[in-house]
């Protein structure tokens, strides 16, 4: 493919990997921060949903990799894509402890599946997304 499969985002959080893990995989801390509600059956295989209030926005995800405090992954669907479409992302969510806090960081695989516009849309709007929904993970934790 002519163009990167994934996104690849760091951030450097001023809290503890246990702070950081119950804000990502807890229907409360994604239902704050990255949606607007949240359900999550935290196991290999468990669902996992999240609304929007904004567009009425759902994500239905399968949660595929849980090693408590140090991995979590997910796959959901392609942004830009119909919502019938079978074609999924990964996300992996990997903490490492730096002093106090946390070094989080997040890489979204599986963009090199798509056609050339349908990659332009799913890619450009989820590298958007990313930098968006990590500033409120941020304020979240620092809120809390």
């Amino acid at each position: 493919m002519g163009f990167p499969d994934q996104i690849v985002r760091t951030v450097e959080l001023a809290h503890p990997p246990q702070k950081v893990w119950a804000a990502l995989t807890t229907a409360e801390g994604l239902g704050s921060w990255f949606g607007n509600t949240a359900t999550i059956d935290l196991r290999p295989g468990g669902a996992a949903r999240m609304t929007w209030n904004e567009g009425g926005h759902v994500a239905n995800m399968r949660v595929e990799r849980v090693e408590e405090a140090t991995v979590f992954g997910y796959t959901w669907p392609i942004y830009g894509l119909p919502d019938d479409d079978p074609r999924r992302t990964y996300v992996e969510f990997t903490l490492e402890p730096v002093g106090a806090g946390t070094r989080l960081t997040v890489v979204e695989t599986g963009f090199a599946q798509l056609s050339d516009d349908a990659y332009k849309e799913a890619f450009e709007g989820n590298v958007g997304g990313w930098k968006s929904e990590l500033g409120e993970l941020v304020e979240y934790l620092d809120a809390a």
